[in-house]
Parts: structure tokens; sequence; C-alpha cells
């Protein structure tokens, strides 16, 4: 029988979150709960498989809300602050789980780690540190337990960042152009996520003509608008905007995948 893959939403807002910091904007002050977006990140339950793409600032958050009690593995799209920011806390699952934590990462993002986390691979087994297993991964398709990855690479301004496909399920994040030979294996894709900033046109994110242009070319059964900016307006207004089968995400969104 088929697996069914759960996607949780546990993060869909951008490196600054929703509400930002000081800012009195309508969106901001929205008592909605579908307008508090923390940085974009998401869960995948796969049978007893547990996987979270990217750890931003609000990982220990974002656990203690989804009340995730197991992770298998981290996945990481590139390596941004608010993509990487909250991986020490990966250790909470390191002493329940008594074992390392595999992460899977490009060779960039690899670095980035050892720089902004350097005390976990000074090689001092300082009491307390997270204890972490990187894969490195290239622009392929690679095995996680039983289950195939497969990278898709887009670019964020100039730095690649990879989205990631999984059977007839794929999430991208921070993107903002793709080649046509990355565009290719995302044919047949069913379930789409996708960053969509705002309305107006950005350096390095789709806002939402290029990310409703990106769908179109795709053409999924249904998408989700990812990453989103508080100047994208409230939650409600964005779904007036959208056709039929895309949707604004929210943090806590769960959704089925076959």
């Amino acid at each position: 029988m088929e697996s069914v893959m759960k996607v949780t939403f546990l993060g869909t807002g951008t490196s600054q979150g929703v509400p930002v910091i000081a800012c009195d904007c309508l969106t901001c002050q929205s008592e909605d709960s579908r307008d508090k977006r923390l940085r974009a990140s998401i869960h995948l339950q796969v049978d007893q498989l547990s996987v979270v793409i990217d750890t931003g600032p609000d990982f220990r958050q974002q656990m203690l809300r989804q009340n995730i009690k197991q992770l298998d593995a981290i996945l990481f799209t590139h390596e941004h602050k608010d993509h990487i920011a909250g991986l020490d806390d990966v250790r909470a699952f390191n002493f329940k789980q008594n074992k390392s934590m595999p992460i899977f990462c490009a060779a960039p993002v690899e670095e980035a780690l050892k720089r902004e986390f350097h005390y976990v691979f000074s090689g001092s087994n300082y009491p307390g540190i997270p204890k972490l297993t990187i894969h490195s991964i290239q622009n392929k398709t690679f095995e996680l337990e039983n289950i195939s990855i497969t990278p898709i690479q887009v670019m964020h301004y100039k730095m690649p960042v990879f989205g990631f496909r999984i059977g007839n399920f794929a999430y991208i994040t921070d993107a903002k152009t793709i080649s046509e030979e990355e565009l290719q294996k995302l044919s047949g894709v069913k379930t789409l996520i996708v960053n969509a900033l705002h309305l107006k046109e950005h350096i390095s994110h789709f806002n939402l003509k290029e990310a409703l242009d990106f769908i179109q070319k795709i053409n999924p059964e249904r998408a989700y608008l990812t990453h989103i900016s508080h100047l994208f307006g409230k939650h409600e207004d964005i779904l007036k905007m959208l056709p039929e089968h895309v949707y604004p995400s929210y943090d806590g969104l769960e959704i089925l995948v076959h």
C-alpha cells in the first residue's frame, strides 16, 4: 500500500516573521492566528519517519507548538540565518533519542554550520552541545531510509538553493529563478509548496505573479504559497487574489500527500 505523507507547515513567514518587530501595519496588528507567521519550515511524517526541512530561529517554538516528540533527520535548503539559526535545539532530540542527528545539506550549508556552530565541530565534546552527523548532498537524488529525495536547484538572487521533491510532492522556498533543466524535475508534481513574498517585484524572491506563473508551468493539482511577507497583506485578503487550486499556507496547517 502506498504511504501517505503528512506535511505540517511549521513556519510560513519571511526572515523577519509576521508580525515584524515594531511594525504597526494592518497585517502585523491582525488578530487572525493565520497572520502569525514564524520563519519558513515544514515537517514531513512518512510512516514512522519524521523529517524537518530547515531549522530557523523559531525551531524550538515550532517543535513545542506541534508537539513533535521524534525527529529522524533534517534537510537544509540553504545557509541563510532564517533557515539554520535554531539548529542548536536539536540537542533535545539527541538526549531523548540517544543518537546523533543526521543532517543533509550542500557544501555551502555545511560550511555555514561549521562557522555558526563552531563549538559543535571543535572536537572538545563539551557536555550539552548538539550531536550532528552531516551527509553532504549534491544536485542528484539521494536516499533517506527508504525514501527517494530529489533536490531541485533554484536561484535566490545569486545563491543556489535546494528545493526538494518526494514522490508527487515538492517544496521550494527562496526562489527567484529556475533553469529549464531543473524545472523538468518538477514534471508530474501534484502538490507544490512555493515561496511568494508579496505583490511587488523583489530581487531574490518570487512575487505573487512570478509564483503563479511558476505554478502554471508545473500545473499541480494544488499549490500552497509560503515565505509570506507582512507586506503581502492579511491571509483572508491573499486568499481572494488566488486561483481555485492555490492557497496561502499558514502556520500549523496540515495536508496529506498521496
